[in-house]
């Protein structure tokens, strides 16, 4: 699962995915995005994973897309993968995955963010289903500066976050906002001084819980507001018969009861 560009560790359900190219503010380049890709497919497979924190290496967690590296490429003999090219897992084309497949592993994704998450590096952590931020962290929408819209799925991501009026003024200025700003606004969940640590201790505490009714959540409150409210209701229903007398539901009654840590095991 771990490339040159993406490392990952995982202990106690918790997976531990840290974008590894410092160097360049781990900006997006062809390895990167399909490291991103490889990376949250396998951890959507892995039954093991109850929680994951997604974060960056060295002074910022993405700069968005390495301009450079693509150009380089395209003027070479060495193949390389069309942002838009359609793909074979999940939603979305090769650039859109790098950062919705986030949405698609089943179980929870928290980003911590510092330095600097720009254009592409943004909609990855928007891909995520919390944020835990820096307060002098920098946030941009920045796809106008090079005359083009958000493309890796931002679009579907901002607009769930936000207030319409404020994601398009986000669109269309590419204004860089602090992570204190942003949690204002809704990018971000919450600002701490330490991201990766506070990211790392609220990723132990939900693979604590169980992994079915975790799961089960993130399905529902995805499909939330993408289809109509008896559709909502039939699959909140559906999902909630699912759980009621299954093994984890009663080890959580259980271990309530007796006052004692539950021993959950991992989905089926």
């Amino acid at each position: 699962m771990e490339s040159q560009r993406v490392k990952v560790t995982i202990e106690g359900g918790v997976a531990d995915v840290r974008l590894s190219r410092p160097g360049k503010l781990n900006a997006l380049d062809q390895a990167m995005f399909e490291a991103l890709i490889d990376t949250g497919k396998a951890l959507a497979r892995d039954k093991r994973v109850r929680s994951v924190v997604l974060s960056g290496e060295g002074r910022g967690f993405c700069a968005g897309l390495d301009f450079a590296s693509f150009m380089a490429m395209a003027g070479s003999d060495r193949p390389t993968r069309q942002l838009m090219d359609r793909a074979d897992f999940g939603r979305g084309n090769f650039a859109q995955q790098a950062a919705f497949v986030w949405q698609e592993v089943p179980a929870p994704v928290i980003a911590a963010i510092h330095g600097v998450a720009f254009g592409g590096g943004l909609q990855i952590a928007l891909g995520a289903d919390i944020r835990f931020v820096r307060p002098d962290a920098q946030l941009s929408v920045m796809e106008i500066k090079w005359g083009l819209i958000p493309d890796m799925s931002g679009t579907q991501t901002l607009r769930r976050l936000l207030r319409l009026d404020v994601v398009k003024e986000l669109t269309f200025t590419g204004r860089i906002v602090s992570g204190a700003d942003a949690v204002q606004l809704g990018l971000a969940t919450h600002v701490s001084d330490d991201p990766h640590a506070d990211a790392m201790a609220l990723a132990r505490e939900i693979a604590g819980k169980s992994p079915d009714a975790i799961r089960a959540g993130k399905r529902l409150l995805n499909e939330s507001g993408l289809s109509t409210v008896e559709e909502g209701l039939r699959m909140e229903e559906s999902l909630q018969r699912s759980l009621i007398g299954s093994p984890n539901q009663l080890e959580a009654v259980q271990a309530k009861m007796t006052k004692r840590a539950a021993a959950f095991h991992d989905p089926e």
